[in-house]
């Protein structure tokens, strides 16, 4: 019998799927001090581990995003959760901080491939189902796959206070299991697409890493001795535009792209947006253990206000097709946000962080809900997973840009100066990010809509 309307079977492994990579980001924020004195380590080096990660998956998204739109989602996001289940049986045993940085980098790899499955399995069912924009089933994605960061301290800061920081990783093993059972049971079988390296183009894939490597180590430690690396950066980039436009099927497809200024516009506000979202949940939650001298566990608490209001305004305003508005919104709250935290100092009371943090949960449930609409809109249908892994390409790149301000602002400690520092770049992006959806006319109002 033929199936109508959209198939929610489909929901369940999409979701917990999509939730490992965000999840897996932002637990280790509260995890990073007793890490460090378990192994005797720094916070120069335990940072590795944050940037192993955000490595791995700006990397890999795109490019296990196009083997999705190639060879199916199935196989992908079977492999992939498989791997997250190695990586954290791996940290469970590792004895020494270098293997918990290839556990991070396994772990990164291995949830990348769910993100991008997702979007290429909504984009087919809605086309299936007759359906414009899923607006509903995109909303229960936002939430998973960007809201739920914010949960992330929460929960790792009452990991590391049951089971130590090893709990931290190793919680993925069961996460991974259930979605291997869910994905075996109700993901849809495809066909084989014939391939070749042609049609994969593994130079484009290798000049797009390397391109992608070089910038980001620089960003990591940005000093003039690194200069090399923006050379890599630079020739790498020159030989993926050279090979991409003349490859008959090129992995990143630069005309296209170049022509769909709308699309280029999406991945910029991502970045902008990330810069500050990871800044604040990095830096402000080292702020508040080494300054303000709360546990790992209250820590992630005093942030749990960021993720009840950021769940609660997705849930609120994810069926409504207002796009500027959600940005706009979005964008002013983050402005809010920042000039907020430069009013705090060591003495600041418990309310006032709270309602930061509350205030932090408006931009997070807005802006990442109407980028991934857009994105939705904007890309070829043909290419949904590679340019979803794109738009987490984006999002990491806001991430390590976060992370190396986030270093530069602290040299030795997290101190209140350091904070308010870090507070003005914020602040400088977030007007950045509101300038670009104030003078972008290519920006909808709104997106058409549909009810699953």
């Amino acid at each position: 019998m033929t199936r109508t309307g959209f198939d929610r079977g489909l929901i369940p492994p999409l979701i917990l799927g999509s939730l490992l990579n965000p999840v897996n980001s932002s637990m280790l924020a509260v995890a990073l001090v007793p890490i460090g004195i378990a192994f005797g380590a720094p916070p120069a080096e335990t940072a590795y581990l944050v940037s192993a990660l955000y490595l791995a998956t700006a990397i890999a998204q795109p490019v296990l995003g196009r083997l999705v739109d190639l060879y199916g989602a199935r196989r992908l996001y079977l492999a992939g959760t498989a791997l997250v289940g190695v990586a954290g049986v791996l940290a469970a045993f590792a004895p020494s901080l270098g293997w918990l940085v290839v556990s991070r980098v396994l772990l990164g790899i291995g949830t990348c491939a769910a993100y991008p499955s997702a979007m290429h399995l909504i984009r087919r069912e809605a086309d299936r189902s007759g359906l414009t924009t899923p607006a509903g089933v995109l909303t229960m994605l936002s939430v998973a796959t960007q809201t739920v960061v914010v949960i992330g301290p929460t929960l790792g800061g009452v990991l590391v206070g049951v089971g130590g920081w090893r709990a931290i990783f190793t919680v993925n093993v069961p996460l991974a299991i259930a979605c291997l059972v869910l994905g075996w049971m109700r993901l849809p079988r495809e066909r084989t697409v014939p391939t070749g390296p042609g049609r994969t183009d593994p130079p484009g894939m290798v000049l797009f890493a390397a391109t992608l490597l070089g910038l980001m180590l620089f960003l990591m430690r940005p000093q003039p001795a690194h200069w090399y690396l923006v050379a890599l950066a630079v020739l790498a980039a020159v030989g993926l535009v050279v090979r991409e436009r003349r490859a008959a099927e090129p992995f990143v497809d630069l005309r296209v792209l170049a022509g769909n200024r709308p699309l280029l516009a999406t991945y910029s506000r991502q970045v902008l947006s990330y810069v500050v979202s990871y800044a604040l949940l990095y830096g402000y939650t080292l702020w508040l253990q080494q300054t303000r001298g709360l546990s790992p566990t209250v820590a992630g608490l005093m942030l749990l206000p960021m993720s009840a209001v950021a769940i609660g305004v997705s849930a609120a305003t994810g069926r409504r097709p207002e796009l500027r508005g959600k940005l706009l919104a979005g964008s002013v709250a983050l402005v809010a946000v920042c000039a907020l935290l430069l009013t705090l100092d060591a003495r600041s009371p418990i309310w006032l962080i709270v309602v930061i943090a509350a205030l932090a949960g408006v931009p997070q449930g807005l802006n990442n809900l109407a980028n991934q609409n857009a994105l939705y809109a904007q890309a070829d249908p043909e290419r949904m997973g590679s340019s979803a892994g794109l738009l987490r390409t984006c999002m990491y790149l806001g991430a390590i840009v976060s992370s190396a301000v986030t270093a530069a602002a602290f040299p030795v400690s997290a101190d209140t100066p350091g904070l308010h520092v870090l507070a003005l770049v914020m602040g400088g992006c977030a007007v950045a990010l509101l300038a670009l959806v104030v003078v972008d006319r290519s920006l909808p109002a709104r997106v058409s809509r549909s009810t699953a």
